[in-house]
C-alpha cells in the first residue's frame, strides 16, 4: 500500500493494542456479548441512525468492529455493509450477524467497489464506538477523504467519540472541511444532548455538492 500523506511514525491505536494483546480483538468481541446478555441497552447509536434513514437506505457502518449497529440497522430494513480493520471482528461479525454484509478494509485507504467495479454511495455513513480515534493522526484526514468519497450526494456522516482521547472538535473539524464536508449538527450524545467538551456527536455533509462522474 502507498505511504499515508504526511508520514510520521506513529502506529494505527488499534493495531497497536492487538501487537501488544493478541486477544485484544476476542475481548472486546466479548464485552459486547456480555452487555447484551445483562440486559444494558447497546443500540443508542443505532437507533439514532434509523431515525435519520428513510426505509431501505444505504448505510455505511465504518469501524463496525463485532457488527452490533450494522446488524440492528439491517434487521430494520436497510441496506447496510459493514468494514473493519480488524479481521477477527470481521469474522465475528459474519458469523453472529448474518443479516448485515461486512467486508474487512482500513478506513485511512477506503475504497470499496461493487461488482461492476464502481464506487458505492451510501445514504448514511456511521462511524461509533470512538473508531476515529483509534486511527493514527496521519491517518485522520484521509479517512474523512475515504468516508466523503462514498457518502451520497445528499447523504450525511454521523461520527461519535469521546474528547478525551486525543482528537479535540477543532482539530477534527477542520480536517472534516478539508476532506469537503461540512457540520450540519452537534450534540454530547447519541440521545442528541446539547453539545460539551466531553463527547462529540457530529452530523456532517458535503460541502458542496460533488460534481457528477464523467
Amino acid at each position: 500500500m502507498p505511504p499515508l500523506p504526511g508520514g510520521g511514525a506513529e502506529e494505527n491505536r488499534w493495531t497497536a493494542a492487538v501487537r501488544r494483546d493478541p486477544s485484544h480483538s476476542q475481548r472486546y468481541a466479548e464485552r459486547w456479548r456480555r452487555l447484551e446478555a445483562s440486559g444494558q441497552d447497546i443500540h443508542g447509536e443505532a437507533r439514532l441512525i434509523d431515525a435519520m434513514a428513510a426505509r431501505g437506505s444505504r448505510i455505511l457502518d465504518a469501524g463496525c468492529g463485532s457488527g452490533r449497529v450494522a446488524a440492528y440497522l439491517a434487521r430494520a430494513g436497510h441496506d447496510v455493509l459493514g468494514v473493519d480493520l480488524d479481521p477477527h471482528l470481521i469474522e465475528t461479525a459474519r458469523t453472529e450477524q448474518p443479516s448485515a454484509r461486512f467486508e474487512q478494509g482500513d478506513l485511512a485507504r477506503l475504497d470499496l467497489r461493487d461488482a461492476a467495479g464502481e464506487r458505492p454511495e451510501f445514504d448514511l455513513i456511521v462511524s461509533a464506538g470512538n473508531v476515529l480515534t483509534f486511527l493514527a493522526t496521519a491517518e485522520r484526514l484521509p479517512a474523512l477523504h475515504g468516508l466523503a468519497a462514498h457518502l451520497a450526494p445528499e447523504g450525511r456522516l454521523v461520527v461519535g467519540f469521546g474528547l478525551d482521547r486525543g482528537y479535540g472538535a477543532e482539530d477534527f473539524l477542520a480536517d472534516a472541511a478539508a476532506a469537503g464536508l461540512t457540520l450540519q449538527a452537534r450534540f454530547s450524545s447519541w440521545d442528541l444532548r446539547p453539545a460539551d467538551d466531553g463527547f462529540l456527536v457530529a452530523v456532517l455533509g458535503h460541502a458542496e455538492a460533488p460534481a457528477a462522474a464523467s
